[in-house]
């Protein structure tokens, strides 16, 4: 039932894959940099455009529910920011977002350059009950877009689950999905995004489906003992230039 009612957090959506919520994530803008300042004037980092890590997902990386800034992927700002990654966090989460929906989206989201590409897609489609083959194909597809359209930007998958209610089979079958897509394109597998979370009254809102802030920061713990070892490997270490 904990699992069912996490299937849910993606919001709704209608079968064209766009939102009817005003929980969509901004894609972000480039920054210009200006040269340092040749003064005492204190400085603050400009992170280069080329260094820009994508989260394409759903209500859940849009964070529906919470401030903004109290959404996984600004808590990932912080510590990327902490641990000196010069890179800017992108949340591109969109509710009611399902795998063929990001797969629609994924040429504009990517418009601009990015050091690595974070995908949260497919939990709407196992609410839907859609074949777990159909979602197969449309990751695969996701990975094969952004190869061919940010060939610069390394890729992660991030593993989602099904709800328990339509079967073991059907479960087992979507949670493989992943794997699968993960063995045959080379990408990494991060773990589930709600591991910890989901179910667990401490860390939801009131619906039982979103994390609350306590979630929240779990969810970032997370994804980030995945994240942070691929910024490491994708040398967006420092490197960060200046302005007033």
């Amino acid at each position: 039932m904990a699992l069912a009612m996490f299937a849910g957090a993606c919001g709704t959506n209608d079968r064209t894959g766009r939102s009817d919520s005003a929980a969509s994530g901004s894609v972000g803008q480039q920054t210009t940099t200006t040269p340092p300042s040749t003064d005492n004037t204190p400085v603050e980092p400009v992170r280069s455009a080329t260094r820009r890590v994508v989260l394409l997902g759903t209500s859940l990386t849009a964070g529906l529910g919470l401030d903004p800034a109290l959404a996984y992927p600004a808590l990932l700002q912080r510590k990327a920011d902490s641990a000196g990654f010069g890179v800017t966090i992108v949340n591109a989460g969109l509710s009611g977002e399902t795998s063929a929906g990001a797969l629609r989206r994924a040429g504009w989201v990517l418009d601009q350059p990015a050091a690595l590409v974070v995908l949260e897609v497919g939990a709407n489609d196992g609410l839907r009950g859609v074949d777990p083959d159909s979602t197969y194909a449309n990751l695969l597809a996701l990975v094969n877009v952004v190869q061919a359209q940010r060939p610069e930007a390394a890729i992660a998958l991030m593993q989602m689950e099904a709800p328990t209610n339509l079967g073991r089979g059907y479960t087992t079958r979507f949670h493989d999905a992943y794997g699968r897509v993960a063995r045959e394109t080379g990408v990494p597998l991060l773990p589930f995004l709600l591991e910890g979370v989901a179910g667990d009254a401490r860390f939801n809102q009131a619906d039982g489906i979103h994390p609350n802030p306590d979630g929240s920061k779990r969810v970032a713990e997370t994804v980030w003992r995945g994240l942070a070892p691929l910024l490491a490997a994708a040398g967006t270490s420092g490197g960060s230039t200046a302005r007033r």
